[in-house]
């Protein structure tokens, strides 16, 4: 057994006594697991241990995960620790949207699945695994100025692949599966908004989120895009704190459908 992964802390906060039982049993043989059932306990926690990693529920009485979140990620000793949520409604996207835009790693959802549970753990804890595993994104642009920035802007957290020539798609599509297209809206060989239905033919990509870049944020432009399935609009010049907001949101919102497609398929057999 790999001994640095039995030194890693995780800290296992939920209010409800069997939930902390089953998860610790589950994780004990791998972790340093210390169980919380409120929060106030997890902050008495940290005042002694930094743990490697924080499992959170999202519905507490005494404190919401939210609430907890917002303290932990507020504080400089505690913000960089990685936060995975629990919550106990697995199409409840709302919250999940919410726990990831105040700083969540990643979610999992009640009865807990070990194998997921494990996997969801391990991608935090192991960097060469989140690299790995990095939503792919891929932006088509003419201006392969814009192409660097993109790449420079998103590259840390993204697997950017970047396209100057639109017609190449397909050929770039046989050979990865991107998460994300951002598509220019004026290019001189092909327009942006031509590309759409050739993503769309692809069977992977039937609702694949798309965001478009233009230099023109015009009403009409906005309503183009809006009428043939784009996730986003941002307008050139491009803010980096924008576009990143942007990017996050498409992406989590899209992981979560897909995750929850999967899920019911299971279900089903």
């Amino acid at each position: 057994m790999d001994t640095d992964i039995e030194r890693r802390k995780i800290f296992l906060v939920d209010d409800v006594n069997y939930v902390l039982t089953t998860i610790r049993e589950r994780l004990k043989q791998h972790y340093e697991v210390y169980p919380a059932q409120s929060a106030e306990i997890l902050f008495e926690l940290l005042e002694k241990t930094t743990p490697d990693l924080i499992i959170l529920d999202i519905q507490m009485p005494d404190s919401s995960g939210f609430e907890v979140i917002q303290q932990l990620k507020g504080d400089s000793r505690y913000k960089d620790i990685p936060v995975i949520f629990l919550t106990g409604n697995k199409t409840d996207r709302k919250s999940v949207l919410k726990g990831m835009s105040l700083g969540a790693a990643d979610y999992i959802t009640k009865p807990v699945n070990n194998e997921k549970l494990i996997e969801c753990i391990e991608m935090q804890l192991d960097p060469e695994k989140i690299n790995a595993n990095k939503p792919i994104v891929l932006a088509i642009d003419d201006n392969p100025s814009i192409l660097q920035a993109l790449n420079g802007l998103l590259g840390e957290k993204y697997k950017v692949y970047t396209l100057p020539q639109p017609q190449a798609l397909k050929d770039v599509c046989n050979r990865v599966v991107p998460d994300l297209f951002i598509l220019d809206c004026q290019m001189p060989e092909m327009h942006g908004f031509e590309l759409v239905p050739m993503i769309r033919s692809m069977p992977e990509h039937e609702d694949t989120p798309i965001i478009f870049l233009t230099s023109e944020g015009t009403i009409d432009n906005v309503s183009v895009a809006t009428n043939i399935g784009a996730s986003g609009f941002i307008v050139k010049p491009i803010d980096e704190e924008i576009l990143h907001e942007k990017v996050s949101e498409t992406l989590v919102d899209y992981i979560l459908r897909r995750r929850i497609r999967s899920a019911l398929a299971k279900d089903r057999y």
